[in-house]
């Protein structure tokens, strides 16, 4: 049986001496930027600063022969905790981690990329068996650090894309492509479509991406959109729903960036006196417990959360070598008729 190979483009971890090379500055100036200590002028700051991404350095806050041991911490990086989502993903983390001596410190983005990268920068320096992060998406200095870093790094939530090293997740695309079908089959033909701010998030980005297609291959496109520049929320989804109607009254079906925000859509047509699905059918995405408990069962897509959270630490506790190449594994997704629909 042939070795495992690295993965061809990481290398042995970068050290202080090589950023102050670069930088042309001094070891210690580089180590007093790091722990930001004392003044630095805000030149040096961001010489010293352009040079660390370059070259993905990550300070060692283990010192001398600790450096060595295995630290049995597990670095979990999510972008939200305001709904049940990425809870669900923890509680699956923490069910695989049990009874393996191993600790997931854990940290939020609030979907920002240079938040992500110091959380990234900052657990590395603690050396941890893994890291897994949520997405494939990345700025350049944070897949820099993931690829040469020592541990496994797991991305969670999608596979539409190739991983650093593991990806474990469902294809978002796909269940946008699947919602259209399951809708068309149903009878539908007038679409519209209600979102929070989709920018920061790529899976709903590939969502849309997935029902623009199967729209089109029926020779279809959506009527009207209706799209917040805020995260998502209930609230959000009832004043959205509103701001589509106003626009395009005559649709007869409503598809949501999630759950959340099709929850919303539920209370204007409950509000405006609209019946659902007869005047609007309203389809959501995530397979929340709230939208099951409606007096009329959301139709959705659900997501199977705490499955991606569980065989992500799976996949480190199988293996704690990287493959020698990239592994997506697929949790896939359901498509629940629910009632709204």
């Amino acid at each position: 049986m042939k070795p495992k190979q690295r993965l061809p483009d990481r290398k042995s971890k970068v050290t202080i001496r090589e950023v102050a090379l670069n930088a042309k500055v001094s070891e210690t100036t580089v180590s007093r930027i790091m722990r930001n200590e004392g003044p630095i002028s805000e030149e040096t700051r961001e010489k010293v600063m352009k040079s660390v991404r370059e070259l993905g350095y990550v300070p060692n806050r283990i010192a001398g022969a600790l450096a060595s041991l295995n630290t049995h911490l597990v670095g979990v990086i999510v972008p939200s905790l305001k709904n049940i989502v990425f809870p669900e993903v923890l509680r699956g983390i923490q069910s695989g981690l049990k009874g393996n001596h191993m600790q997931a410190v854990i940290s939020v983005t609030e979907y920002d990329l240079a938040t992500e990268e110091e959380m990234v920068r900052g657990l590395l320096a603690w050396n941890p068996v893994a890291v897994l992060v949520t997405g494939l998406t990345h700025n350049e200095a944070t897949s820099r650090m993931l690829r040469q870093s020592l541990g496994r790094v797991v991305e969670m939530m999608e596979i539409d894309a190739e991983p650093i090293d593991a990806a474990v997740g469902m294809s978002h695309r796909s269940a946008g492509y699947e919602t259209i079908r399951h809708l068309l089959t149903k009878g539908y033909r007038r679409f519209g479509y209600v979102a929070h701010d989709i920018g920061p998030d790529r899976r709903a980005r590939l969502r849309h991406e997935g029902m623009v297609q199967a729209l089109s291959e029926a020779g279809l496109g959506f009527i009207a959109e209706s799209r917040a520049e805020t995260p998502s929320s209930v609230g959000i989804g009832k004043a959205m729903t509103a701001r589509l109607l106003e626009r395009a009254p005559d649709i007869s079906v409503a598809i949501y960036s999630n759950d959340d925000m099709a929850v919303g859509g539920v209370f204007h047509c409950m509000e405006t006196g609209r019946s659902i699905p007869s005047d609007l059918a309203i389809f959501g995405f995530n397979g929340l417990e709230i939208g099951q408990q409606l007096p009329q069962p959301l139709s959705t897509v659900r997501s199977n959360r705490f499955l991606i959270g569980r065989t992500a630490i799976e996949q480190i506790l199988n293996d704690k070598e990287r493959p020698g190449s990239p592994v997506r594994v697929d949790t896939g997704f359901e498509i629940v008729d629910g009632a709204t629909a």
